[in-house]
């Protein structure tokens, strides 16, 4: 990514919003979802950086921003944090009329509230009452934010989307939560009001990555989320998707039923889980594509509503076929394929997602059994026990798929033939295996090892432990906690044997 298309900074929640820039939560983007249970983590946050002797500041995460002038930015992560805070200004805001109303200091407080509204909110007609704010929300949540909330006016209760009342709920939430820490203390109330914003707007930080278009926002996901940073690459592609549908004018009742679709999809994979489903769909269907190159890839051949929504009918097509592969135990496949599907989940191996979508789309149910059953062959010689690279195999995985899907290759043992390139020979497996170390101190590896073991205990016996019975331990050749020197070994000996199978 070019530098000059990605930058980040760490600022305040006053140097992000104070400063004449205004913020838009793009159209289609999620609606506000928030619940207590953030609420009352954020305030408690912001009450630990106002104790005297509490934390000196609170740390709010990333922000991710798109800008093409550097004047307005779009949020494409970080709406529900900037929205809440929005709300809490606004609560303070209320709080500071109801001095202006009982006449205490009217006044410096109506100084006091035109300039926090000024300088966090936005501007204020004083004659239409009509807002021009810095913050902008998303379709379904900006009238009411704009109409209702910013003007501090009676807030309707009735025929509103639940998004609608969770963003009153939240203001009230907070309006109670200032009141009552106003009344910790009699006396300069307005003051005390104003400090609390000021506070807050100098003790809460976010780090801020600015991009200027949506691949490169893609890719700052992309990157943040391999490094345990979870954020929402789901939502850009939607809004991607919704923006496609938008500018080529089409009715409120497609963008409806994108919606629905899409969010029905998005529940049943859970959205962090979206983004793996989305590729091996992808890459089931079409020619190779990275993740780092996924939404570039989709960009460029979703252009129009046919797209949108052949894209949308073939994902939900898939869908039941991905949630059985990655959770085999619930699923309605036969017991032979939940066993096998099961065990490439223990081998923690995905590759092979793509060629089984494709297969299951086109193959017989026999063809597609044997074929999940050669996948576990050979995931169990490649990936656990020759620990080869991942790269070949999954393009080879992904070339298959492809000509499964044009109907090149019609029968399993079409299939196996174009495989054949990542099938480890038996004497090469029986080398590996033969020095093959698996350290079991992690749970994953723990089952590996005991698949294993048990297979070959049916082979040998016919006894046919389950991988997760008690009737068994894992037994090791040395003492996993040996004190240095036991038996007369050095640790390096020790080291290299314990975990041998």
């Amino acid at each position: 990514m070019a530098a000059t298309n990605f930058k980040t900074e760490n600022n305040t929640f006053r140097k992000l919003i104070g400063n004449g820039l205004t913020y838009r939560i793009p159209r289609f983007q999620r609606d506000y979802s928030w619940t207590s249970d953030e609420w009352e983590d954020l305030w408690a946050d912001i009450l630990a950086t106002l104790h005297p002797v509490g934390e000196p500041s609170h740390y709010m995460g990333y922000l991710v921003l798109q800008s093409a002038d550097d004047k307005t930015f779009d949020v494409i992560d970080g709406q529900q944090r900037l929205t809440t805070l929005s709300l809490i200004v606004l609560a303070a805001l209320k709080n500071l009329q109801r001095q202006i109303d009982i006449g205490n200091e009217g006044d410096a407080n109506t100084q006091r509230s035109n300039q926090i509204r000024q300088t966090y909110v936005g501007y204020l007609d004083p004659v239409t009452l009509i807002a021009r704010p810095k913050l902008t929300l998303n379709r379904n949540n900006n009238a009411y934010y704009r109409d209702y909330l910013l003007p501090l006016g009676h807030l309707p209760r009735r025929n509103l989307r639940a998004s609608e009342h969770a963003l009153r709920k939240a203001f009230e939430w907070f309006d109670k939560q200032i009141t009552t820490y106003l009344k910790a203390h009699s006396g300069n109330e307005g003051a005390r009001l104003a400090k609390l914003i000021e506070d807050i707007s100098d003790k809460l930080f976010f780090t801020i990555i600015t991009v200027t278009d949506e691949l490169n926002a893609y890719k700052v996901f992309e990157t943040l989320n391999a490094r345990g940073v979870r954020l929402s690459a789901t939502d850009l592609l939607k809004n991607y998707l919704f923006s496609v549908l938008d500018r080529g004018g089409e009715s409120d009742h497609e963008l409806h039923s994108l919606e629905e679709r899409w969010e029905a999809l998005v529940g049943r994979l859970q959205s962090e889980n979206f983004p793996d489903f989305l590729r091996a769909h992808w890459n089931s269907r079409h020619g190779f594509a990275r993740q780092a190159d996924l939404f570039k890839t989709i960009r460029s051949e979703i252009s129009d509503r046919e797209a949108v929504f052949a894209l949308l009918r073939g994902m939900e097509e898939d869908l039941d076929t991905y949630l059985a592969l990655t959770s085999p135990e619930v699923s309605d496949w036969s017991p032979e394929d939940k066993h096998n599907a099961g065990v490439l989940k223990t081998f923690r191996v995905r590759q092979p997602y793509p060629l089984l979508l494709a297969a299951r789309r086109r193959f017989d149910a026999s063809d597609f059994s044997g074929l999940l059953r050669a996948t576990v062959v050979i995931s169990m010689r490649y990936n656990v026990i020759g620990a080869f690279g991942t790269a070949e195999q999954e393009r080879t995985y992904n070339t298959v798929a492809e000509r499964i899907a044009k109907g090149e290759l019609l029968e399993l043992s079409d299939a196996l033939s174009a495989m054949r390139g990542i099938y480890v020979e038996d004497r090469a497996f029986r080398v590996a295996f033969a020095e093959k170390i698996i350290r079991t101190t992690d749970s994953r590896n723990n089952r590996v090892v005991r698949f294993i073991l048990c297979a070959l205990e049916r082979q040998l016996s016919g006894n046919d432990h389950g991988v997760a019975s008690d009737a068994f331990d894992i037994e090791h050749i040395w003492p996993q906690r040996a004190p240095d020197g036991w038996g007369g070994f050095s640790n390096e000996e020790m080291d290299g044997l314990m975990y041998r199978l």
